[in-house]
């Protein structure tokens, strides 16, 4: 069960800080919010 959570955890941070979104601008979710966070 501990390894599940840790490559959870791995799938999490990689889907949120690494992978590219066509429809943000080629940017991963969490780049594209802080830039619409400054932006603003």
């Amino acid at each position: 069960m501990e390894q599940f959570k840790q490559e959870l955890e791995t799938y999490i941070h990689y889907y949120n800080h690494k992978r590219i979104k066509t429809k943000l601008k080629g940017l991963p979710p969490v780049q594209y919010r802080v830039q619409s966070l400054l932006a603003a």
